[in-house]
């Protein structure tokens, strides 16, 4: 064993994080030109959706969404949902997930794919490519899927969201624990911030 020091050794401590990240296009840095196609995206939507599997009975859900940057070509994503009562009293913390979403750029300029990086706290990690139907809606289907041994088993998914009167709504089909492909959640969100 050695007893040299690490270089970070007796340097002086660092502030917080210094770069802004936002989910209100009205603050913080500017957009950045690649994301245009997905700029009606940017902000916090909360709502409600429904879930139903073969292997599972069917729920209510409700879900908030936010889409922030930091003025680099990528939106920053985080999904939290939460079971809840056809009341819509919540009844126990659901999914979590967090990732990038990532416009495809050629010659420095975005075009109609989106790629998008996703992860759950149940060890599975997601890659899907995309297309760009306008600025209201993105289809995608996963080119990858990779998971911890303890996740359960998904071969594969598609997500479709939209804009659509001024509300997210998105619909999402897997592929998993034996089942062919086929519908599993779908949801309904409104702008609440950004």
């Amino acid at each position: 064993m050695t007893d040299e020091q690490p270089p970070w050794a007796g340097l002086a401590q660092v502030g917080e994080y210094p770069y802004e990240e936002t989910h209100d296009l009205r603050v913080g840095p500017d957009l950045h030109p690649a994301l245009l196609g997905l700029l009606p995206l940017v902000g916090v939507w909360r709502g409600r959706g429904q879930g139903d599997y073969p292997t599972i009975e069917g729920f209510h859900y409700a879900q908030e969404i936010r889409f922030s940057h930091d003025g680099r070509p990528f939106l920053f994503y985080e999904s939290r949902a939460w079971v809840i009562d056809v009341d819509g009293n919540p009844i126990k913390p659901s999914n979590r997930e967090t990732g990038w979403w990532r416009p495809v750029l050629a010659d420095g300029k975005a075009t109609d794919e989106v790629e998008v990086l996703l992860s759950q706290p149940t060890g599975i990690m997601e890659l899907y490519i995309g297309q760009a139907k306008g600025t209201t809606q993105w289809d995608m289907a996963t080119d990858a899927v990779v998971r911890t041994s303890t996740a359960k088993e998904v071969r594969g998914a598609k997500r479709l969201y939209g804009i659509v009167e001024g509300a997210l709504l998105y619909a999402f089909d897997l592929a998993a624990v034996g089942q062919p492909l086929q519908p599993h959640l779908s949801a309904r969100l409104e702008r609440v911030a950004g």
